[in-house]
């Protein structure tokens, strides 16, 4: 650990975060207040990295270009020590990087879209070294050495990284991340046009109260505990350990702005995760499908989920490609019934067929696990509409006995059902 430098007096670090908040605000909109005190602090915090056990990556995303994400990255860019922008990079080449004798750099990714978005093909090595990275000690194995002479060697993956790009990221790196979601500019919001030759010194002069500040408290977080909001517990807690513990060097009324962000953007990161298709699934099949029915075909399943709105059901891939069969148990599979077992269609008996479908009972404990919120039953019904399997087939007729939820259409009420 680097040894704190002597100053002649001390530095206020909840005033100078404000410094460093208002620089923010100065260039970039922000779709929340929380989202200019969590990247404060992670411009603070990678000016510490050598002083934490953890690091928090950095996203921001959002769904449409021209939303400010790469802006937010170029002001970061200005506050942070080592800041090394990339947009496509090796990781080897990182880790090479990271090994370097200069210092543990801050790594910038933009256009992270290209690498792990729907239309690339991803970079399995470089998500290894995004997932590991996040902790102090995690090393990788790689061969060192020219042609046959080939030794293994460990190389360090711990430091800072921002990230910006369109849509999502793998889940691995989202459970990792503090998650900023940009979107465009209303026409009220504005900002002050940032020009590199001009404001750059302007940051590095920031950047560099942030090193003075740093070495003053360096002792004090490497020793720090911060005290978690209630509920914040494993990944999150780790992914804002590192931040809070900032917060607590700077006093001021950061603790307390630190809390709250870290709950009103873990909250937010759950409600507008798109990788968490799995559990939207599950959430839709209980509150939308199953809503109190106890077994169902696969072919009325599907095509209740189809006519959903506002879900990725009926068009998987933006080209229309809706859910099948197979898509359908590939997704449960990776979830368990109570008994351990990979939950899996299974034969529904009637008088007139045998279809494949799903029991209540085997989604009961992935429910339970993973979509907390009980479901909440309408007090008045629509009339419902028969469910219609492919060919025109009336599927109570072919299943008598069997409850089935109505699919969603502009003359039924969504979670209506017959008896």
């Amino acid at each position: 650990m680097t040894a704190p430098k002597k100053h002649a007096e001390p530095i206020d670090g909840a005033g100078l975060l404000n410094e460093v908040e208002a620089f923010h605000r100065r260039f970039n909109a922000f779709p929340r207040e929380a989202a200019y005190v969590a990247v404060a602090l992670w411009d603070a915090h990678a000016h510490l990295i050598d002083a934490l056990d953890g690091t928090a990556r950095i996203a921001f995303l959002s769904p449409e270009p021209g939303s400010g994400k790469s802006r937010a990255l170029e002001i970061v860019e200005t506050l942070t020590p080592r800041a090394v922008t990339t947009v496509n990079a090796s990781a080897n080449a990182l880790f090479r990087l990271v090994e370097s004798n200069e210092g543990l750099p801050t790594l910038l990714f933009d256009e992270v879209d290209t690498i792990f978005g729907p239309k690339a093909n991803g970079d399995e090595p470089l998500r290894a070294f995004l997932n590991s990275g996040y902790r102090r000690g995690a090393k990788s194995l790689r061969c060192v050495g020219d042609g046959k002479d080939q030794t293994p060697g460990f190389f360090n993956s711990f430091c800072a990284v921002a990230m910006a790009g369109l849509g999502s990221l793998p889940d691995t790196i989202l459970t990792r991340s503090v998650i900023i979601r940009m979107r465009k500019r209303a026409p009220n919001e504005v900002v002050e046009p940032y020009r590199r030759r001009i404001h750059e010194k302007q940051g590095h002069a920031l950047r560099d109260q942030l090193a003075d500040w740093a070495d003053q408290v360096r002792t004090q977080v490497s020793e720090a505990w911060p005290e978690m909001p209630e509920g914040v517990t494993d990944r999150p807690a780790d992914v804002w350990e590192p931040l809070l513990a900032v917060a607590d060097a700077a006093g001021g009324d950061w603790p307390a702005r630190a809390r709250a962000a870290c709950v009103e953007l873990i909250q937010a990161a759950k409600e507008g995760d798109k990788a968490s298709i799995g559990i939207q699934l599950l959430t839709d099949l209980r509150d939308k499908v199953f809503c109190g029915t106890d077994r169902l075909p696969t072919a009325a399943i599907l095509e209740c989920l189809q006519a959903l709105e506002d879900a990725p059901w009926g068009d998987m891939d933006g080209n229309g490609r809706a859910l099948t069969a197979r898509g359908l148990s590939k997704m449960l599979g990776e979830y368990v019934t109570a008994e351990n077992k990979p939950i899996r269609p299974r034969s529904i008996r009637t008088s007139g067929a045998v279809p494949k479908g799903y029991y209540a009972e085997d989604l009961a404990d992935a429910w339970t696990r993973y979509c907390p919120t009980p479901l909440q039953k309408s007090a008045t019904s629509a009339t419902p509409a028969t469910p219609q399997v492919s060919g025109g087939e009336n599927v109570a007729e072919e299943l008598p006995g069997i409850r089935y939820i109505t699919p969603v259409s502009a003359t039924a009420a969504p979670g209506a059902r017959t008896a």
